[in-house]
């Protein structure tokens, strides 16, 4: 597992770190930041301040500013963005986040799947009207009502956050657009490829590093130059872990009107983090893409304990940002490993920064 955002980042700390002799007519690796730091400055400032414009050349609707059909098709803000043109790098690079440091064949892969639910799937759907597809924008994140008007969330919900069933009722069932309702259906079927992919690819492995760290393994350089370092004893991490649950709880339960949640929910939150760790952060490690628990903390705590909207805002933190912050947790002392930076300081760093950033 090498983590390649981390590879970057080594990259860019030896640059600015290292020193090294200019060869005859080159650059020194400093040099060669420091004048793609000003080329990219002086290309974003246009599309990012200037001439926001830019993020999208939409040159189907300028041809046919009157056809809604034609605003579907090439529209890259509110369509398909068939023949848009995008200037803008954030906009380019949106769906992958970093295609710089992702491996090719991940690269190959999201973008294959972005044109198939996107240019496939959703025009299908839309188009064929399914649910009634056709009474909403093709792409929108937007909620809806059942004749295409937007949903007025805040009249379904009573002073105390909760959700008002008869409110709702008049309101009418909350609709969503089509390239929405394909991107949640993609997102749990995300979650069943990853579990099923690491079993099968690499299930192998895990069984046999999990036997191997009661054993005397095999150091690779990295472990052997870090050897001499004190590790991070494992009751540090059961002291933060156990803390943190707790506290948690006791939030939840003492501020309950307020939050919402119960105690259970703070349980089965930290349970799928704690599942859903080991596999993401394997293809996080390998791909540079982290599938998100977002969509199914949303579903089960919704199924679970419905009519509560703070404490599915709650749930969603406590089970999705919590394997987040693991994962983002163990990168670091990925990086950390790359960088021969002793252990227990990785850990004080990444503790104190956590305390600094919450107070």
């Amino acid at each position: 597992m090498w983590w390649p955002s981390n590879l970057v980042q080594v990259s860019l700390f030896r640059a600015l770190h290292e020193k090294e002799e200019r060869s005859k007519g080159g650059l020194t690796r400093t040099q060669f930041f420091i004048v793609a730091f000003i080329c990219s400055f002086a290309y974003y400032i246009f599309p990012g301040y200037l001439f926001s414009m830019l993020t999208s050349l939409s040159w189907v609707c300028w041809i046919f500013p009157k056809s809604v059909f034609a605003q579907q098709l090439g529209s890259g803000l509110k369509g398909l963005g068939i023949g848009a043109i995008g200037l803008d790098w954030s906009s380019i690079s949106s769906y992958l986040g970093s295609p710089l440091a992702s491996p090719w064949f991940a690269t190959a892969n999201v973008a294959a799947g972005f044109i198939f639910v996107m240019y496939v799937l959703t025009p299908i759907c839309y188009w064929l009207d399914i649910f009634k597809a056709k009474t909403f924008p093709i792409f929108s994140d937007g909620m809806y009502t059942s004749n295409g008007q937007v949903y007025n969330i805040s009249s379904i919900i009573d002073s105390n956050f909760h959700l008002d069933i008869d409110a709702y009722e008049q309101q009418g069932h909350l609709y969503l657009s089509t390239f929405f309702a394909v991107t949640y259906g993609v997102g749990f079927a995300a979650l069943s490829a990853t579990v099923m992919h690491v079993l099968l690819f690499h299930g192998r492995e895990i069984w046999e590093q999990s036997k191997s760290s009661f054993k005397d393994q095999k150091m690779d350089i990295h472990t052997r130059l870090m050897s001499k370092y004190n590790q991070v004893p494992e009751w540090w991490f059961w002291c933060i872990l156990v803390a943190n649950i707790t506290l948690t709880i006791f939030a939840c339960e003492y501020y309950n009107e307020q939050l919402q949640l119960p105690w259970w929910g703070v349980i089965l939150a930290c349970v799928i983090a704690f599942f859903f760790t080991l596999p993401i952060g394997i293809i996080t490690a390998i791909t540079n893409q982290t599938p998100g628990l977002n969509v199914i903390t949303e579903y089960i705590i919704g199924y679970l304990y419905p009519g509560y909207p703070v404490a599915n805002m709650c749930f969603k933190v406590y089970g999705y940002i919590s394997m987040t912050q693991a994962i983002t947790f163990l990168q670091d002392f990925k990086l950390g490993h790359y960088m021969k930076i002793p252990p227990r300081i990785m850990f004080m760093a990444q503790v104190s920064y956590s305390l600094e950033w919450i107070t």
